[in-house]
């Protein structure tokens, strides 16, 4: 349970609504923390490949694309997302010249 949720926080009636606003709360700061390691691992690629380090940037690549189908069976990303991601990034990292 996040640290600035506080009993009465929500203008729940019902405990089910009370119960629906902490589960909304928890949902949110997890998903910010997966939205934020998406931006990171997508970032690392395209520094690495800007810098024209091959070896890093299909180092990166690889914990993406681990990262990206972990979060896809998880339901952070869709299947389809994380598919469209992970080609755009391997077409970005295969058009470096060896």
């Amino acid at each position: 349970m996040p640290k600035f949720y506080t009993k009465g926080l929500a203008m729940a009636n019902h405990k089910s609504a009370e119960k629906r606003a902490r589960q909304t709360i928890v949902k949110t700061e997890r998903n910010r923390f997966y939205r934020t390691r998406i931006k990171n691992l997508t970032k690392a690629v395209r520094v690495a490949v800007e810098a024209g380090d091959k070896e890093s940037a299909v180092t990166a690549l690889k914990e993406a694309n681990k990262s990206f189908h972990s979060y896809a069976t998880k339901g952070v990303l869709k299947k389809n997302t994380a598919a469209r991601r992970i080609g755009r990034l391997a077409k970005l990292v295969n058009s470096m010249a060896a």
